[in-house]
Formats: C-alpha cells, structure tokens, sequence
C-alpha cells in the first residue's frame, strides 16, 4: 500500500533481498561479465529498500580469504539484516524441502527463499541459477506460498533487475 505524505500517495520503495551470491559476484575474479554486471545492478538498487539476513552474514563470514570476507562485509553492511530465527521461515523452508522444490542437502537455499517470503519481500535476487533463478523453482515456490497464504516472490538474477 502506498505511503501517504503531504496529502500526497508516494509509492514504497522496492524490497530487495540478496542472497551470498549477489555480493560475492562484485568481486568476482574469475568471471568478469558477472562482475561488471553486479556492480551495475548495485547502482541501480539505490533506490530500493536493501535486505540481506543473517544467512548472508553467516554465509560470507565462512569466507576463507580475509581480505575478501572483509571487503564483503563492508560492502553489505549498510543492508538490513533479517533474522532466519523464525519458526515460520524454518517451516516453509522445510516445505519447500518438501515438495521438492529444493533438494534437502541444501536446505540454506531454500532458507533465503523463506525468509524473503515471510518478510514480505517483493524481489529476490541472486546468481544461483541451479536452486533459486529457475523457472520450475520460481514456479513453485509461488504455488506453494499462495497455498499457505504468502505472497508471491519474484525471483531472478541481478541482469534483469
């Protein structure tokens, strides 16, 4: 629903959630098409309301090279951050599990699917085409959050944002 101010409608921001791959992807050294293509999409979301959640934060911290996992830090900390600690989240996530959506092994997958979902997010963005940025992913994982009450997610990858 549209803010009111000065007796005017002003539309809300965009919600945005990242998952790891979006901020791993502006640094990326082995794929440079990937990289600049991040980094535009990065100046293009100024404008929107930024989400990662504790996930990314975890995800990131597992990084290896310190420099790096610095830079990643940095370069997402102005971003809210969602907490996965959520009964709801874990439930859909498991659900998405479930049905197969999502194969189990990698459950942190459908996690950020969950808690974009339950937080109301409008868009999900990020590089993960083997899980997350697929139609038959994308298909259902709108089936079953209108089943069970949710909105639909939109969900794609940084070039089309």
């Amino acid at each position: 629903m549209p803010q009111k101010r000065l007796g005017k409608y002003m539309p809300q921001k965009l919600k945005v959630y990242l998952d790891t791959s979006v901020p791993n992807a502006y640094f990326d050294q082995k794929d440079k098409t990937r990289k600049q293509i991040t980094r535009d999409f990065w100046l293009k979301i100024r404008r929107s309301q930024i989400f990662i959640s504790d996930l990314v934060i975890k995800e990131i911290s597992a990084t290896n090279n310190k420099k790096l996992r610095n830079k990643l830090l940095r370069l997402v900390k102005e971003f809210k951050i969602l907490s996965t600690v959520d009964r709801k989240i874990t439930k859909l996530a498991k659900e998405y599990v479930r049905r197969k959506i999502i194969p189990a092994k990698y459950l942190e997958d459908a996690i950020h699917i969950g808690v974009a979902t339950v937080n109301h997010i409008d868009v999900l963005v990020s590089w993960n085409f083997e899980h997350i940025v697929k139609l038959k992913t994308k298909k259902e994982v709108n089936t079953t959050n209108l089943s069970l009450g949710y909105d639909e997610l939109e969900i794609i990858e940084p070039a089309v944002f």
